[in-house]
């Protein structure tokens, strides 16, 4: 493996957060499942495909895709190893065979150019120390003419978790999570800046369109608020204030998701950008 790059995210997804990721594995899956379906089809893969799966995780996206490749291959990629221990052994479990997992920065990893037909990603490209260095060394791992497909959070406004959390204002730090441009969440939530940074990066025919989904986040507003606040940026807020003010967080929270339980379990709607390029011929 080349030299690491993104060391700070290295560092979170190889500790608490990473952890957190690959041991509740099916929740997450369940937040942000709604986005699998129209990831793959704008990615419209063929039986032959080879597919570059970028931020992988705990390989949801890259176990599916292979299923749609029968007689190509997949390759997920990530930084973190508690994700990727368990995306081979839920590979093993379900008989997939067409996957394999490398631990790698895709900012500077060593691709085979021009080894893949297809790179997909699902919230997983947001966080690059130099994104346009990032997205050109993937231009290089994909054929000409190859395709990219991704989904990246949206403004912050229009994801109802995300609102939850930054109603905790007055209790918890609550300050972004990322602006546009910069490292982050929500780096990649201006449509134009995206355009423009893919351009830079060797791509063309950047396509961008909204997608929404509504995720589980927890049978009752208790345990998603339980979730929520234990997640990598729950943690952090908590973290910062003393045990009174972290109650008073998760009774506030509880009672912003209580509104959004229907039908047994706590719903919130996510908005992300589905993106697409290709590599010039």
């Amino acid at each position: 493996m080349r030299h690491i790059v993104n060391t700070a995210q290295e560092q979170a997804w190889n500790g608490y957060e990473g952890e957190h990721w690959a041991r509740h594995q099916e929740r997450w899956d369940a937040v942000n499942g709604g986005f699998d379906r129209p990831l793959l089809t704008a990615a419209a893969l063929s039986d032959r495909d080879q597919v570059l799966d970028i931020g992988c995780g705990a390989g949801r996206t890259t176990r599916l895709a292979a299923q749609q490749v029968p007689d190509g291959a997949v390759l997920g990629l990530d930084l973190s190893e508690p994700m990727l221990t368990r995306a081979r052994a839920s590979a093993r479990r379900e008989g997939v065979g067409n996957v394999s997992f490398v631990r790698a920065d895709a900012q500077v990893h060593d691709f085979v150019p021009g080894a893949h037909d297809v790179a997909i990603s699902r919230f997983g490209v947001m966080f690059f120390d130099d994104p346009v260095a990032a997205f050109a060394n993937i231009a290089r791992a994909l054929r000409p003419g190859g395709r990219l497909a991704f989904v990246c959070p949206a403004e912050a406004r229009d994801n109802e978790w995300l609102q939850a959390l930054v109603e905790l204002g007055d209790v918890l730090p609550v300050g972004g999570f990322g602006a546009p441009g910069g490292p982050g969440m929500l780096s990649l939530s201006e449509p134009d800046a995206v355009r423009s940074l893919l351009s830079a990066a060797g791509f063309e025919h950047v396509e961008v369109a909204r997608a929404q989904a509504y995720g589980t986040w927890g049978r009752d507003a208790e345990d998603a608020t339980e979730f929520m606040l234990g997640s990598g940026p729950g943690r952090h807020l908590l973290g910062q204030v003393d045990e009174r003010a972290r109650e008073r967080a998760r009774h506030k929270l509880t009672g912003i998701l209580r509104a959004h339980r229907s039908d047994g379990a706590v719903r919130l709607r996510s908005s992300a950008w589905l993106i697409t390029a290709h590599r010039p011929n």
